[in-house]
């Protein structure tokens, strides 16, 4: 098949989207969320070398594939995955169904490369978790990938060029596009209420010479027609396109670009951050170096208050347990919410913006002063609206405070060694 037949340009006809009163329902939802947990699990794990892993290291589809004939994570237990979820505060999971690697992490009638058809363990860990969530009241999304490594219908990108195997002359886009569409119709039929479809790979034909059309309008009807209360996200490093109800923000806060991979203009949908507790998304042996309660807390509350979620990832060992380091994080992270919660879920973006000190978040008339350190005795705020009341959050006692002309002057003595000290201003 020549290049040319395998793209098109991408098409400006595209009807606007207007979203329904259910899905700015479900987009006000899931902004209060604030706070959710991405899972990364498929049989990379089995190799204990992150996601990436048949990129990375360039292996044979085939050899590779043979992993999922010894994939029984034994120890899988979805009461207890939603159950450690819960206990983090978390409102939400994202879990991988399908990754770059196309194994499918539920019983999937489009390839028998799935955990079900493939594997010996031979259990429908997706529909497991759906029960699961919806017992315990956490609601599910799903990662869904659109890129692929291993099929060779789907046309190759830029990534995954040194994965040997493939049948170059079986490229069919049009082939490969039914077979995802058929996979989200299941996805989204069988599986109960979803809360939002999370795609991820467009990235892959970001250099194409000729403009790669993904048909994307097509296939995020699909998901709204499906169930109208799902929420489109893509990761694609842009701002949204049109039929996207959520702005995904790579490693990095709305505004930050430390990563290189979030630079783009921050859109007036919903925000999410994804962020790992570790340095991969997958599990890795060898990557121990998990960040700190403290570092992980501040970083949900300044995505707070920046008007964003944080999605914080947990990758499964290949036995199916959650890492113990990251359960004794996500635990001690919901204890910190027992207490501070009301300043985070259903919280807008404060009027402050993120300064060295800490952030601000809002709720109606409450302005929430979030302090991480302070080694003067006294704070300055800027503020536009008038100041009636002052208090620390968690004691209810009194903080002093001085009007000036241009603001609040909070007197609260040096802040160290406290994770977050909470400052609730009364404004009117």
């Amino acid at each position: 098949m020549a290049v040319v037949a395998m793209f098109s340009v991408v098409s400006l006809s595209a009807q606007k989207y207007e979203p329904t009163p259910e899905i700015l329902k479900a987009r006000e939802e899931f902004s209060d969320a604030r706070f959710g947990i991405f899972i990364h699990w498929g049989i990379y794990s089995m190799f204990a070398q992150g996601e990436w892993y048949l990129q990375n290291a360039g292996l044979d589809r085939d050899e590779y594939a043979k992993a999922a004939d010894a994939f029984y994570p034994h120890r899988f237990n979805a009461a207890e995955w939603v159950a450690n979820v819960k206990a983090s505060g978390a409102k939400y999971i994202c879990f991988t169904t399908r990754h770059h690697d196309s194994f499918s992490m539920w019983d999937t009638a489009e390839s028998d490369f799935n955990i079900v058809d493939a594997s010996p363990f031979g259990r429908d860990v997706l529909r497991e978790l759906a029960d699961e969530c919806q017992k315990q009241g956490i609601k599910l999304h799903l990662y869904y990938s659109h890129a692929d490594w291993m099929r060779d219908d789907y046309p190759r990108g830029r990534t995954a060029r040194t994965v040997t195997g493939r049948d170059e002359s079986k490229i069919n886009w049009k082939n490969y596009y039914g077979f995802m569409n058929r996979q989200i119709t299941e996805l989204l039929t069988n599986y109960g209420p979803i809360g939002a479809i999370w795609f991820d790979g467009w990235w892959d034909h970001d250099e194409d010479k000729t403009p790669f059309d993904w048909e994307l309008d097509e296939q995020y009807a699909l998901v709204h027609k499906l169930q109208p209360s799902c929420l489109v996200a893509n990761n694609h490093h842009q701002v949204p396109f049109e039929g996207e109800d959520i702005q995904i923000f790579e490693r990095d806060l709305p505004g930050e670009n430390t990563h290189g991979l979030s630079g783009q203009d921050i859109s007036r949908l919903p925000l999410e951050t994804c962020q790992t507790m570790n340095g991969m998304w997958g599990y890795k042996v060898i990557d121990q170096n998990y960040k700190s309660t403290e570092t992980l807390i501040r970083y949900l509350v300044s995505a707070a208050g920046k008007g964003a979620n944080l999605l914080l990832n947990v990758g499964p060992q290949p036995n199916g347990e959650l890492p113990a380091a990251a359960v004794e994080r996500m635990k001690a992270m919901g204890e910190w919410l027992s207490v501070y919660g009301e300043t985070i879920y259903g919280t807008d973006a404060g009027d402050i913006k993120q300064q060295q000190w800490g952030c601000t978040t809002r709720k109606g008339d409450k302005l929430y002063v979030h302090i991480f350190d302070l080694e003067d005795d006294t704070l300055y705020l800027p503020l536009d609206c008038k100041v009636v009341s002052a208090k620390e959050f968690e004691s209810g006692n009194s903080v002093k405070y001085q009007k000036v002309s241009s603001g609040i002057v909070l007197n609260v003595g040096k802040v160290e060694g406290v994770v977050d000290y909470v400052v609730e201003l009364r404004t009117k």
